[in-house]
């Protein structure tokens, strides 16, 4: 057999293998808190009109502001091999520089602190 062939026999019986373990591993015990939709720590049956913390806003606008800069590095590889790629890596380093000093504003000012 040659190198594909076994690469490809390999991923299909390694792909079987654990659908067939994620079928058959877990325990289905039901009960009202798992049936219930998740909506963020409130009770989805109660009132909709609840103050929501603004700790939570700020984890997700930063768990978004660092998933765009994996977006945005990405491409970086593709882009250091062209002929003249310093101006790819030093537009990597302004974003790089730009979220770290934000991230450590966000810490200095407190804003990653879940306790008062």
């Amino acid at each position: 057999m040659n190198l594909v062939t076994t690469i490809l026999l390999i991923a299909l019986l390694l792909s079987i293998v654990l659908a067939t373990v994620a079928f058959w591993l877990p325990q289905m015990n039901p009960d009202m808190e798992k049936l219930s939709p998740y909506e963020c720590g409130f009770d989805p049956l109660g009132s909709a009109r609840l103050p929501f913390s603004l700790r939570f806003f700020l984890v997700a606008i930063l768990f978004l502001l660092f998933d765009l800069e994996i977006a945005l590095l990405l491409p970086l590889p593709w882009g250091a091999q062209l002929t003249d790629p310093t101006m790819t890596l030093l537009m990597t380093a302004a974003i790089l520089t730009l979220l770290t000093l934000g991230l450590i504003y966000e810490w200095v000012q407190g804003g990653l602190e879940w306790a008062e």
